[in-house]
């Protein structure tokens, strides 16, 4: 089922905000989440007839998260650009744990095989960045120094090579990114002006749907660079240049699945300790010198708004299972300040007799992220 949900409150956190020109605690405040939950059961022959859940957010409409951002002890001016780098911490954050189809899987028993309900890769697609045209200059002196970070999940970004003084650089650069769903996601490429001062300038952005890619078939696509992938965001239409790529997508065999799959857990198990050993801070590191966004409080709001949405509780068996602690643990009094409104979007729920079936109503086709 799609739950509407709707949740706002006044928390207290802090982030602890380390960037290269500065250091500078950051309250985030006035919390306001509003999206589309999608909560998938996986039914069971015992009592409670519920063995496990899934539970995302839709990435149409998009998720929206709002609140608020002041400096403790300081301005948010010290920091240029600081405001932008937190929401795309936040949003990478959440689109990358979260959004579908990225799924919390929560197990409701002992012992419960969930291996069906998580996501597997489906394919391969290779990218070649070939060049960029008629880029913006970002530069007072001489021109700008480009680099593209590309991803079709925020936690893999790859990153070309910098070209230096140059507004039409060729990298020819080939990259495999892993696809978990051809349907729905897409490739995200950013084009940055490197700064060895300064936070890297962004030039542009653009997007790429996989569905769009025919598979087995080696296709040339040139690639309108824009302010934001949001056309919600888009205030300046001016021509930013063109991005032009190779690309080719090869679905998986049953084999190359697994492989694939073992691939990426040893990656993010990777990833994992090299967070707990202080070497990254945030799933949106930096990359060639963008400002990091290093400390606990980047990852309180992961851990809330990607651990939590609190949505397994007492309440699952009234249908929606809303009722938790709050929307996670960010912070210290999110669960008990804030204020949750939810109804069911769509359909009842539906029963079945095999044990460890799964069951969600039917959804029009969602368009592509």
């Amino acid at each position: 089922m799609d739950i509407d949900f709707r949740w706002g409150g006044d928390p207290s956190i802090i982030l602890a905000v380390d960037a290269r020109v500065a250091s500078l605690p950051i309250q985030l405040k006035d919390l306001q989440v509003f999206t589309v939950v999608r909560v998938v059961f996986q039914l069971s022959e015992e009592i409670p007839c519920i063995s496990a859940v899934v539970v995302a957010l839709l990435a149409e409409p998009e998720p929206k998260i709002q609140y608020t951002l002041k400096a403790v002890g300081g301005s948010l001016t010290a920091i240029p650009g600081l405001s932008d780098m937190i929401d795309d911490t936040v949003n990478s954050i959440v689109n990358d744990m979260l959004q579908w189809p990225h799924r919390l899987v929560v197990p409701l028993g002992v012992n419960v095989d969930t291996s069906e309900l998580e996501l597997k890769p489906e394919g391969k697609l290779s990218v070649t960045v070939v060049k960029a045209t008629s880029l913006k200059n970002k530069e007072l002196i001489g021109k700008s120094d480009p680099y593209v970070t590309l991803y079709v999940r925020p936690m893999f970004k790859v990153k070309t090579k910098v070209i230096d003084d140059n507004l039409n650089p060729e990298w020819n650069e080939t990259f495999e990114l892993i696809v978990e769903d051809k349907e729905t996601q897409s490739v995200i490429f950013e084009v940055y002006d490197e700064d060895n001062l300064q936070q890297d300038k962004r030039l542009g952005v653009a997007k790429l749907a996989v569905n769009n890619i025919v598979p087995e078939t080696p296709s040339e696509i040139t690639l309108k660079l824009m302010q934001s992938v949001d056309s919600l965001k888009i205030k300046d239409y001016r021509d930013r240049g063109s991005l032009h790529l190779k690309v080719m997508y090869h679905p998986f065999t049953k084999e190359e699945q697994l492989e694939a799959l073992e691939s990426e857990k040893k990656a993010i198990e990777e990833r994992k300790r090299l967070k707990e050993a202080g070497v990254i801070g945030s799933t949106m590191d930096a990359l060639g010198g963008a400002a990091s966004l290093v400390g606990s409080g980047v990852g309180f709001v992961g851990t809330g708004v990607a651990g939590g949405v609190g949505l397994v509780g007492s309440g699952l068996g009234a249908g929606a299972g809303l009722v938790g602690s709050g929307i996670g643990a960010v912070g210290s009094g999110l669960g008990k300040a804030g204020k949750f409104m939810g109804r069911t979007v769509t359909g009842h729920l539906g029963m079945s007799r095999k044990s460890g079936s799964s069951s969600t109503v039917p959804q029009p086709d969602q368009p592509s992220a």
